[in-house]
């Protein structure tokens, strides 16, 4: 503070500010992007400094790289402290903040706003691990993979966009990345939904493609039980059509089955009113060994979708009869191609035995037939 500053001293500088001021002695502004600072790429956005009364100059800063695209903006608008962006890219991407003159005195420097653009890379994957459904007061683990090998994962919760969390990656394997996050404690007085995004460490702001949104299901925050049947029945043969069927005597608007173990094997559907009861029908067709297991089915009300009912009972559906597919190597035989030949060597053998069998019953009748002539 006091010390002599030209615009040309701070690194990053839009503009050059030729005259001397006095550094620092006006309160320091607030630097705000809209509609937010994570920006999907192509879309507008204005970063807005805003000062006291009284301002004279507005000028804005971006670290390591001068922001040259100011230079284009209407000198109106900077004087209002606006900055609008009418298409970003991940050019415009990078750690702003801005700073005021009125007077020959120069604000403080806002705090930094970091301005994100989405859409670089492809969408990665956000998982609940075990499930999606956590009781109140309990923690989950969120699984965010990608097949791009990003430096690190992002993850960020709806209308929070300004404290995302950050994690590098924890694992690369064949050109794909993981990172594990922990949430919690889920409680039912608010929602909580997710996304998440891959990065590069070269450039920590240009973010991938935001994967698809992942919201938590808090249990037993409304009343009444639904109930889990099968048809035709809990034990069927693998390639069988089944349907599960989840009915409440209480007004549900949806419903939802989970499959025990399974982090991404649950199904919402709207109910259907059926006198006397509410319902979802929820096909499995045809079943395979990956639909045996553990079922539960939840109710919700659409004015709060994140909170479900208690679940119904479980219930157990085996698949049997599923055929094996055994592995093929350099030493492996294909038993498919031996099961033919097996099969026409018994079909000959049958045919032979036939004619054998035959031959006899038409000598004898010839014999008959010609000893009545």
């Amino acid at each position: 503070r006091g010390k002599s500053l030209t615009g040309n001293s701070l690194p990053g500088l839009s503009l050059g500010l030729r005259t001397h001021v006095q550094a620092g002695t006006l309160p320091k502004p607030t630097l705000l992007a809209e509609p937010g600072s994570v920006i999907s790429e192509g879309s507008p956005v204005t970063l807005r400094c805003q000062g006291s009364l009284q301002v004279q100059e507005y000028r804005l800063y971006r670290e390591k790289n001068p922001a040259s695209w100011v230079r284009w903006i209407q000198q109106e608008l900077v004087k209002k402290g606006y900055f609008p962006i009418a298409s970003i890219t991940s050019e415009h991407a990078g750690r702003y903040r801005c700073q005021y003159y009125s007077r020959n005195h120069s604000s403080e420097l806002s705090d930094p706003l970091e301005l994100v653009v989405t859409g670089a890379y492809s969408k990665p994957t956000l998982s609940a691990l075990p499930s999606p459904v956590v009781a109140s007061g309990g923690n989950v683990t969120l699984q965010c993979d990608s097949q791009v090998a990003f430096d690190g994962f992002v993850l960020c919760k709806e209308g929070e966009d300004e404290h995302p969390q950050r994690l590098n990656c924890q694992s690369h394997a064949h050109g794909s990345s993981r990172a594990v996050f922990s949430v919690g404690p889920v409680s039912p007085s608010r929602r909580w939904s997710y996304r998440c995004y891959g990065y590069d460490s070269a450039s920590p702001n240009v973010w991938s493609l935001p994967s698809d949104l992942l919201e938590l299901l808090v249990p037993g925050q409304i009343r009444g039980r639904p109930f889990l049947s099968v048809q035709p029945g809990p034990k069927v043969a693998s390639g069988e059509n089944v349907s599960l069927l989840c009915q409440s005597s209480w007004q549900f608007h949806a419903f939802l089955l989970t499959q025990a173990g399974a982090a991404d094997a649950h199904l919402h559907l709207r109910s259907m009113y059926k006198y006397p009861k509410y319902q979802a029908e929820f096909p499995m067709s045809p079943v395979t060994s990956a639909h045996a297991g553990t079922y539960r089915c939840y109710g919700s009300r659409s004015s709060n979708p994140y909170l479900l009912s208690v679940p119904s009972d479980p219930l157990e559906l085996v698949v049997s009869g599923e055929t094996l597919t055994l592995p093929c190597g350099p030493a492996s035989h294909d038993y498919t191609v031996e099961n033919l030949i097996r099969m026409g060597v018994a079909g000959l053998i049958l045919v032979v035995l036939g004619i054998l069998l035959f031959e006899p019953q038409y000598s004898q009748r010839s014999l008959q037939d010609a000893a009545r002539r």
